[in-house]
């Protein structure tokens, strides 16, 4: 059985690139469009990891990963942060939140998965 992956971005063209990386590396993938999407889809599920971005429309990445620590049977999945967004204060708001780990976009396809098998349960 492959492991499930959540990826939430707000970008149908990222969402797409994830799916091929992840699906091509043996893992099955779900997707979100926004925070308050994924949240819906985490009330009934529990996924090996989620990769977030930040910037989205109704829920960003930070409200979501807040979201995600707040509840206890969610609260130990790994949370990969996937962003343009470089600055060393953006990292830092992220790891507060509980992010496990950062990737800038335009992602490696090489690198996300050796990051997925560094955090993956």
């Amino acid at each position: 059985m492959s492991k499930t992956i959540l990826t939430v971005d707000d970008s149908p063209s990222m969402r797409m690139l994830l799916r091929a990386s992840l699906v091509n590396a043996g893992y099955a993938v779900v997707e979100a469009e926004d925070g308050r999407d994924a949240l819906d889809w985490l009330a009934e599920n529990e996924p090996a990891l989620v990769i977030t971005d930040i910037t989205m429309p109704n829920l960003d990445g930070f409200g979501l990963i807040t979201a995600l620590r707040a509840q206890p049977r969610l609260r130990e999945i790994p949370v990969l942060v996937l962003t343009t967004e470089c600055e060393p204060d953006k990292k830092a708001k992220a790891r507060a939140a509980g992010a496990t780990g950062w990737i800038v976009k335009p992602f490696d396809p090489e690198k996300l998965t050796a990051a997925l098998r560094r955090v993956a349960h």
